[in-house]
């Protein structure tokens, strides 16, 4: 018989919660549970979700203790899995890193550009200081960390927080790979076997092979150059229109090097004049985000605590939850699972930075995980790379230090971002409106 595990979602109040939960509960025969927490230092926002989460757990194993708070102690108590995913500063601060950018004439997104630095100088310490309650109440916990941005985070946690014991991980690759198995004509992302090298939303598939060992990858460039991620009528697996372009951008992107299969996040990088130009500085994704799924999710959950049942629930398992669950189930029963993480690179690209947080194929077991060897990358992706690196290297410098130039230099540095002056300017703003969560910057 399997060995029950204890978990705690740390960002309770996420509205992704509800969707974690349905996964583990679709998914104790692999992963076993007898307790599921909820975490979040926002007490309202985590009580809008928290009795509808109890009830579909308790609906699924009324023998799972579900518990729901705003302590630490209680949280990580008595824990060996930790499903981070904290947004500090909450969709309204996700707003302003949009709208400044933007405002400038520059990007507007979550985590690239100086979205993702703003977004990063105020992630660091949340995570920082959830990986220190972990180790003080729960020593032998795995933090699942897929907090944004995933590549600053996972920087800060290499260099400030070395021997713990946390995975740094993002789903992002795991959506493309379920429209590239639709486009293949394959039945599941399982059934392929992928090669793929980066940084985190920032990689490329140099292998992509179905379990007979047949490589795919010709035909799916093929079919990319014409359609994007999209199917040939223009449909796919997207929850929104902005996904959908975003899958269709990705022809453009792979027509700059037609030998790998992008990232579709390069379109923020590679085209950035036209990701402005199709951008609403005044209704970003934020907006977006708070006036659907926000608004679906909570009402949701609403009207499950109301009815005291889940039955016939809208809420469906969502595809980054199932990322989760496998990589959990490879630590605990040692599985031997092969799949992306965001690891120190350590040569395994034999061309590149050494201390680099790189995202590629691993192996996990019951120790963490062992990176595969990815050899030499092309001289195209090594230098975006490069420079991409250099202004994460240089945020967490900037969190660390406390310094004004470090972030003016990151920010500088940025693909998105077209001058020093420009830079400058946001970076004059974005210390206004984080006042509070940033450290003072001198």
């Amino acid at each position: 018989m399997k060995k029950k595990s204890s978990v705690v979602i740390a960002g309770g109040g996420s509205t992704y919660t509800p969707e974690i939960i349905l996964m583990l509960l679709d998914n104790l025969d692999k992963l076993p549970l007898r307790k599921i927490k909820l975490y979040d230092n926002d007490e309202e926002r985590q009580n809008k979700l928290a009795k509808a989460c109890e009830i579909i757990v308790k609906e699924k194993d009324p023998s799972i203790e579900f518990l729901a708070t705003t302590d630490p102690e209680l949280a990580y108590t008595d824990v060996d899995f930790c499903l981070a995913h904290i947004r500090v500063g909450q969709l309204p601060m996700r707003e302003m890193d949009e709208k400044i950018s933007l405002k400038h004439g520059v990007v507007g997104q979550e985590t690239c550009g100086p979205g993702g630095i703003a977004y990063g100088m105020r992630s660091i310490g949340g995570v920082l200081e959830n990986i220190e309650y972990m180790e003080k109440y729960s020593p032998n916990c795995w933090m699942l960390n897929y907090s944004n941005p995933a590549a600053i985070v996972a920087e800060a946690c290499r260099r400030l927080k070395p021997n713990s014991r946390v995975i740094n991980i993002c789903d992002m690759p795991i959506g493309m790979e379920n429209t590239m198995a639709e486009i293949l004509g394959v039945a599941s992302r399982k059934e392929l076997d992928v090669r793929y090298f980066g940084l985190n939303h920032f990689g490329w598939w140099t292998s992509v092979k179905d379990k007979e060992g047949n490589e795919l990858l010709p035909k799916l460039l093929e079919h990319q150059l014409k359609y994007g991620n999209c199917m040939t009528d223009g449909g796919g697996n997207f929850t929104d229109d902005s996904w959908q372009e975003t899958a269709r951008k990705v022809k453009d992107i792979v027509a700059v090097d037609p030998t790998l299969v992008p990232n579709s996040y390069l379109k923020y990088y590679l085209f950035p004049d036209y990701v402005v130009e199709h951008s609403d500085p005044n209704y970003t994704r934020a907006n977006q985000v708070m006036d659907t799924r926000e608004k679906r999710v909570f009402g949701e959950c609403a009207r499950i605590e109301k009815a005291g049942t889940a039955v016939g629930t809208c809420l469906e398992i969502g595809i980054h939850a199932s990322f989760i669950v496998d990589l959990a189930t490879a630590l605990a029963f040692n599985t031997h699972e092969r799949m992306l993480l965001i690891v120190q690179n350590n040569g395994a690209i034999e061309n590149f930075d050494p201390e680099a947080m790189v995202e590629i194929p691993c192996i996990v077991g019951k120790d963490g995980y062992e990176p595969l060897s990815i050899g030499k990358i092309p001289t195209f992706q090594k230098g975006l790379m490069e420079e991409q690196v250099a202004v994460e290297k240089l945020t967490v410098d900037a969190w660390q230090e406390g310094s004004y130039h470090k972030l003016w230099q990151a920010l500088t540095l940025s693909k998105t971002v077209p001058s020093a002056t420009v830079a400058k300017a946001i970076l004059d703003d974005m210390i206004e409106a984080n006042k509070g969560y940033w450290p003072e910057l001198k």
